[in-house]
């Protein structure tokens, strides 16, 4: 009884570590609980290397023996296919290119509501040199302050914004997104259907920012509400509204998707990560690089902050920056610098 009892343990823990290691070939990616498990796959392969050091130790006691190393193998198993998984993502980077004449440096940056202040995310991307900062959960008030000091800096930047609710005052920052567009790439604007919600993410906003002469990228602030149980509907909806909005062309995704590339498994198409667009940390050595939360060391944290790009974009570097843990959001800032394809 005791041997089927321990066949029957291995066979239910090799089922749940195959799903949590390889979540998108089962298709169950979006799925409460495989999904949170699934965003934390650095944590997860460290859990299972500690599971197979444990069941080593118990392969000693000899009535054991059977049972500990079937456990042992399946938990090294998965521990080295995580790890391996990571790895081809990228354990990280730590430096960008020479930005070039043609480039486009782009940052992603969840302030926690301006948690660090104006000053801080300005002096920030003037020293990353971007040109495009997406800054979900920041009010507009907080994106000009930010815009000014980085003129102040010599960077000029347009701020472009969408609010939910915005007839209530001092609303939750989480309810509004901004993104600040250097004048270097042209005069945008938001389109309407982002900008009265009709055609956006369902519980926090997104901005979808259109070149006026119709040159330069489409450049889509995202923002989709986190996987909690309560949400996991709307969350599954806002990222195939996001992957629609890369059906093609010239586009640039950054923010916060509140989802790894895991969990993106079906939402690809035409080689894409998510819609037609291709994951930039992953392509250039840090896919494998938390982003979130800041408490966690970066390999253990959970990469849900992007930059994609569409085929009129080629990645050549990314930067996740670790040095401001401690600035006062509980996200880090990634920063992608991107070539025309041309």
């Amino acid at each position: 009884m005791l041997r089927l009892l321990g066949i029957l343990v291995t066979v239910l823990f090799a089922i749940a570590t195959a799903i949590v290691t390889w979540p998108g070939f089962f298709r169950l990616e979006q799925t409460f609980p495989v999904a949170q498990l699934a965003a934390l796959r650095g944590a997860v392969v460290v859990v299972l290397a500690v599971v197979t050091i444990f069941f080593l130790l118990l392969a000693f006691i000899r009535p054991m023996r059977g049972f500990a190393l079937s456990m042992a193998l399946v938990s090294a198993i998965g521990a080295i296919s995580g790890g391996v998984v990571l790895g081809v993502r990228g354990y990280g980077t730590d430096s960008l290119p020479e930005a070039t004449d043609t480039s486009v440096r782009v940052m992603s940056w969840n302030t926690e509501g301006n948690a660090m202040g104006a000053d801080e995310i300005a002096q920030t991307a003037v020293a990353m040199g971007v040109d495009v900062v997406a800054l979900p959960e920041t009010a507009e008030y907080v994106g000009e302050e930010v815009a000014v000091a980085m003129r102040d800096l010599g960077s000029p930047m347009w701020v472009h914004h969408v609010a939910l609710r915005p007839e209530v005052q001092d609303g939750p920052q989480a309810w509004e997104t901004t993104v600040l567009i250097s004048p270097d790439l042209g005069d945008y604007s938001v389109i309407e259907a982002s900008s009265d919600l009709t055609s956006n993410t369902e519980v926090v906003p997104s901005v979808v920012a259109m070149p006026v002469d119709g040159e330069g990228p489409i450049v889509v602030a995202v923002h989709a509400v986190s996987p909690q149980p309560e949400y996991m509907d709307a969350w599954a909806e806002d990222l195939r509204w996001v992957a629609d909005q890369c059906a093609g062309g010239n586009v640039i995704l950054a923010g916060d998707f509140n989802a790894t590339v895991d969990h993106m498994a079906s939402l690809g198409v035409d080689g894409g990560d998510l819609g037609a667009c291709t994951d930039a940390a992953a392509e250039t050595g840090n896919g494998a690089v938390g982003t979130w939360p800041t408490g966690v060391p970066a390999l253990l944290a959970a990469p849900i902050d992007h930059v994609m790009h569409s085929a009129a974009w080629t990645a050549t570097g990314s930067l996740v920056l670790t040095n401001l843990d401690d600035a006062g959001s509980d996200h880090r800032p990634l920063v992608v610098q991107l070539e025309p394809a041309d």
